[in-house]
């Protein structure tokens, strides 16, 4: 199974917390499918003979890419690739883009078939605090034109740890998700990165920084939500009805292949990892130099072996030590076995056969737990 990622950088407003590529300058957004299409085409081979399942437009806002050019790009790539033709192909959209006439049309005119709606949260103290461009309105909005459109395969994002958001208006976030009995939630909690506005504006407190024990309340209440209302929490922030899992981010998950396209994107082949330049103009050169500027790393066992237990232990699916001993070798199970015997003592992980997967208590922990199973 394979994935093709789309990264489209451009965006209305930077929001405070975002450390992922974007640009607000509309400089190059004339030729950027052209270049693209371009890059896609050069890498044609990278994914071999594998039949492509995902495709995925990210960002960056790819809402604010016209139909046409959303059809281009998917014609160009089941030309290059073989695609499954009951692909999953996502949109990620922003509320403030997603008015009836686009929903209608993009819903007509295009492949897309599932959207990934970025609300972030339904009140709007704490979209002016994550400086978000939409407001709790039109948030609401975007999910009732969705529906009304026919689309029914979609994900909401929402974020929790907000300083602005209450136990009480967290609960309303939920509620109102239920209410629209959408199958997907992505939900995670707000992290201060480096180098973002959000930790420049806290560092000079301007801006009320994040509190860590509020942060897990609001997780506990999620768990508990979800669970009662029947949703598979199958990866630590995300969270389903059966049949709804996100295909193309369980490619990430379990390990697949996939092609990442546009500035910034990463690519995986089960053997090394490379990454496109995070530099518009750099990315734009492709029509003189006829290549992407990309950097490659290939992956050593260890850090094959640490990824594995990183990403599977996120999962329901869970670390599998038959898988380990069958592609790594003993060595590696046996550090495995003897390192993950703390957390199943202390209630942090349960096993069941040869799988070990978080509990409640432990996903809590998924981070510092996959730490201390690393090979160093």
């Amino acid at each position: 199974m394979a994935g093709i990622y789309i990264h489209i950088p451009f965006c209305k407003q930077k929001c405070h917390y975002c450390n992922f590529y974007t640009v607000i300058s509309q400089k190059y957004r004339n030729d950027f499918v052209h270049i693209l299409l371009k890059e896609l085409e050069q890498r044609r081979d990278y994914l071999g003979e594998q039949t492509v399942n995902t495709i995925y437009f990210g960002g960056g806002t790819p809402s604010l890419l016209a139909d046409n050019e959303i059809v281009r790009i998917i014609d160009s790539i089941k030309t290059l690739f073989p695609v499954n033709e009951k692909a999953e192909i996502t949109l990620e959209a922003n509320p403030d883009d997603l008015n009836k006439e686009k929903l209608t049309s993009l819903k007509e005119n295009t492949p897309v078939n599932r959207l990934s709606i970025g609300v972030q949260s339904f009140h709007n103290e704490d979209l002016v605090y994550l400086n978000r461009a939409h407001n709790a309105s039109q948030a609401l909005k975007a999910i009732e034109n969705s529906l009304s459109a026919g689309f029914d395969n979609i994900t909401v994002d929402l974020i929790y740890g907000i300083p602005t958001l209450t136990e009480k208006n967290w609960r309303k976030n939920l509620e109102l998700f239920f209410d629209f009995g959408i199958p997907h939630l992505s939900s995670y909690a707000l992290t201060v990165e480096n180098k973002t506005v959000l930790h420049s504006l806290i560092a000079k407190k301007k801006m009320t920084p994040v509190d860590d024990k509020q942060a897990v309340k609001h997780f506990e209440l999620l768990l508990e939500e979800t669970e009662k209302h029947g949703y598979i929490h199958y990866e630590i922030s995300n969270f389903a009805r059966e049949g709804y899992y996100s295909k193309h981010n369980s490619i990430y998950w379990l390990g697949g292949h996939y092609l990442g396209v546009g500035p910034s994107a990463h690519s995986f082949n089960g053997i090394s990892r490379q990454w496109n330049v995070a530099n518009m103009k750099q990315y734009m050169e492709f029509e003189q130099t006829g290549t992407t500027v990309l950097e490659k790393e290939v992956l050593s066992k260890d850090q094959r072996y640490n990824e594995y237990v990183m990403t599977s232990l996120r999962t329901s699916w869970g670390c599998d030590t038959e898988h380990l001993e069958n592609v790594f070798g003993n060595l590696y199970t046996n550090h495995f076995l003897k390192h993950i015997i703390p957390f199943v003592e202390d209630g942090k992980v349960q096993q069941k056969g040869n799988v070990y997967t978080l509990t409640n208590a432990g996903k809590l922990y998924a981070d510092g737990i996959a730490a201390a199973l690393f090979m160093i």
